[in-house]
């Protein structure tokens, strides 16, 4: 039974980008967090926390996108990366370059990410033999280079 959820929980992981959308979510997270941390932590206060929490929030659900939608990866990747670079002004530094270092780390690897290759191509068909002493051409081949020439 252990096994069989093992071997599930694997080739789920494997058939999405799970990593990339893992950093993305970890981002999200210390991105979203900081605005909410003791007044001692945080270098922005009130108004302008707001953006800190949406860019977080923002970033989990890209990264939740990427594991439930991977055909949508590109794109999730993409706007992960900008809004962790868009964080390092917004936001605390960026969640103190933790999350935006995360953030592009994720939005990278999202986009990088390319499903199996066996599954996209099929297996080669195989080519019929050419007749001997012809080329692929057509062409008469000569089996003696050396009687070729006069």
């Amino acid at each position: 039974m252990l096994l069989s959820l093992w071997r599930r929980w694997r080739r789920w992981r494997r058939g999405r980008p799970f990593w990339g959308g893992f950093f993305a979510v970890l981002a999200g997270a210390e991105i979203c967090a900081l605005p909410l941390a003791p007044l001692k932590v945080m270098l922005q206060q009130g108004i302008a926390g707001i953006p800190s929490v949406l860019m977080g929030i923002v970033m989990i659900v890209l990264g939740l996108t990427a594991w439930f939608s991977p055909a949508q990866r590109s794109l999730a990747g993409v706007l992960t990366t900008l809004i962790a670079t868009a964080a390092l002004v917004m936001s605390n530094l960026g969640g103190f370059l933790i999350g935006t270092l995360l953030g592009i780390l994720g939005g990278g690897l999202m986009f990088a990410w390319q499903p199996n290759a066996t599954a996209r191509h099929p297996s080669p068909e195989p080519q019929s033999p050419t007749p001997t002493g012809t080329t692929p051409t057509g062409t008469t081949a000569h089996p003696d280079p050396q009687g070729a020439q006069p």
